[in-house]
């Protein structure tokens, strides 16, 4: 079966939030022989955001937001990764070597980019271009993993943003609470050598963009997936009403 590189989702909906879903799936095709990895490995976050799918398909039911979901696993091609970058098509992803992407010929790589990268893109791409002169924000929807490379993470939640200050610190305001440490530019950072959406289509159009990432752990099951959309929800109407 073929997938579809973009899922679009309510491409009419009525927010200013526009959702992408850069690693929704872990999806492989079969030719690539899983990259030569296990099914073991394939399910873990190296593969997918686990996780992140269903929280981003709830909140653009609950948001009525436009949503991207990219159809193949980022160790095909990184949709939140610039082409060229060292990390676009991963040799390494945490301590996991990736057999089926040493020593491509540019052939394949050029292939990768125009079969899984640039469709997810032109789709996002063709939703803003459309929506000029509307409010817009842009939100990278993600997950991260509890402990990385043997290091605990403490936080349930972050948001990484870079040009749109008053967004991602309006985000971390609205989602704070009893017992919640929400990472401020944590667990990573918007660097433009190695991120996509942010930079590209937030920041170089002008509009506000960040990335919210939760904790993969409470996001395990549709109780927990449930309870965070309401709470982003909440933390979204908070924000817009001051943009």
């Amino acid at each position: 079966m073929t997938e579809a590189a973009v899922t679009t989702l309510n491409p009419e909906g009525s927010s200013p939030f526009v959702l992408l879903c850069e690693h929704a799936s872990n999806h492989i095709p079969e030719p690539y022989k899983g990259l030569g990895l296990g099914t073991a490995d394939l399910a873990r976050h190296i593969a997918w955001d686990i996780g992140a799918a269903a929280l981003a398909r709830q909140l653009s039911a609950r948001l009525d937001a436009p949503l991207f979901l990219s159809g193949y696993s980022r160790l095909l091609i990184d949709c939140n990764r610039p082409l060229g970058s060292p990390t676009s098509i991963p040799v390494l992803s945490e301590a996991t070597e990736i057999p089926g992407n040493r020593d491509l010929p540019a052939a394949e790589v050029a292939a990768r980019q125009d079969r899984y990268f640039r469709p997810f893109h032109a789709a996002v791409a063709a939703c803003l271009d459309a929506r000029r002169g509307r409010p817009t924000i842009v939100i990278g929807v993600h997950s991260f993993t509890p402990v990385y490379l043997g290091i605990a993470r403490p936080w349930q939640a972050g948001l990484l943003y870079a040009d749109a200050v008053a967004l991602g610190r309006g985000m971390i305001e609205a989602l704070a609470g009893p017992g919640l440490t929400i990472g401020d530019n944590e667990p990573y950072r918007i660097e433009p050598e190695h991120d996509y959406t942010v930079p590209v289509h937030g920041d170089a159009r002008g509009l506000p963009a960040a990335l919210i990432e939760v904790r993969q752990d409470l996001l395990a099951d549709e109780t927990g997936i449930e309870a965070w959309a309401v709470r982003l929800v909440r933390a979204f109407r908070a924000v817009q009403a001051g943009h």
